[in-house]
C-alpha cells in the first residue's frame, strides 16, 4: 500500500479531520475574549484561566492514541516547544477531552504517567472528561491549538504546524505555527497568521 493510501486508512480509522466538526461549535474566536474555564488537572487540582491572568497561555488538545499527536512527540518538537515557551514565561496547558467510556481514556494518575513517558513538559495536564472545556473552545482535533494573549484575547487558533502528517520526519521539516504566533506576541507584534485549519484525530467527546 502506498504511503498516501496508508495515511488515509489510518486517518479514517481514527476520525481524522482537517475541517470543522459539525458537532462542536467553535466559540473561541480570534480577536475576542477567551472562554473562561475551571477544570481539574491530572493531580486533581482545580486550574482556571483566571489563575493565569496577564500571561500568554497555550492550550494544546492532546491524545494518547492519535498518530498525529504521536508524531509531534516522537519528533521531540512538541516537548521542545513546551520547554521553550516555559522559558519565555508562557503557560502551556495540555488538555485531554476524552470520554471515560472510550478505550483510550486515561484517569488522572495514568494520564500523568503517560505524559511523563513521552517527556512532555506542560504547565499542567487538564482532565476534561466531560468535554465542557473542549466544547467551549470548539476544539475539534488532536492536536488543536489555541494561543491566548496576556490581554485575555484569543491570538491564534488552529493547527500546530504547516503539514498534516503522522511522520515525525515531516514534522521536523514543518513550520510550527504556534511558535510563529508566540514569536509575534512576545515581540509585541500582531500575529501574522492568527487562524488556520486544525488537523488530526477527532476529539473523543463521545463514547
Amino acid at each position: 500500500m502506498r504511503r498516501r493510501e496508508s495515511l488515509l486508512a489510518v486517518a479514517g480509522a481514527l476520525g481524522w479531520t482537517g475541517v470543522a466538526h459539525s458537532a462542536v461549535a467553535a466559540q473561541a474566536v480570534v480577536g475576542q475574549k477567551a472562554p473562561a474555564f475551571e477544570v481539574a488537572d491530572a493531580s486533581g487540582r482545580k486550574r482556571s484561566l483566571a489563575e493565569f491572568a496577564g500571561k500568554t497561555v497555550v492550550l494544546e488538545w492532546t491524545s494518547p492514541s492519535c498518530p498525529f499527536v504521536r508524531a509531534q512527540y516522537v519528533s521531540g518538537k512538541m516537548q521542545e516547544l513546551q520547554r521553550w515557551a516555559a522559558g519565555k514565561g508562557v503557560v502551556w496547558l495540555s488538555v485531554l477531552s476524552t470520554n471515560p467510556a472510550r478505550a483510550d481514556f486515561l484517569p488522572g494518575e495514568k494520564a500523568a504517567a503517560f505524559d511523563k513517558t513521552r517527556n512532555a513538559a506542560p504547565t499542567a495536564l487538564l482532565m476534561d472528561s466531560t468535554g465542557q472545556l473542549g466544547r467551549a473552545y470548539g476544539a475539534r482535533t488532536t492536536p488543536h491549538m489555541f494561543v491566548i494573549a496576556g490581554t485575555g484575547l484569543v491570538a491564534y487558533a488552529g493547527a500546530i504546524d504547516s503539514k498534516a502528517t503522522v511522520d515525525e520526519a515531516v514534522v521536523l521539516r514543518s513550520k510550527n505555527l504556534v511558535r510563529a504566533a508566540l514569536d509575534d506576541l512576545l515581540a509585541g507584534r500582531k500575529v501574522a497568521t492568527p487562524k488556520t485549519a486544525p488537523y488530526g484525530c477527532a476529539v473523543g467527546y463521545e463514547a
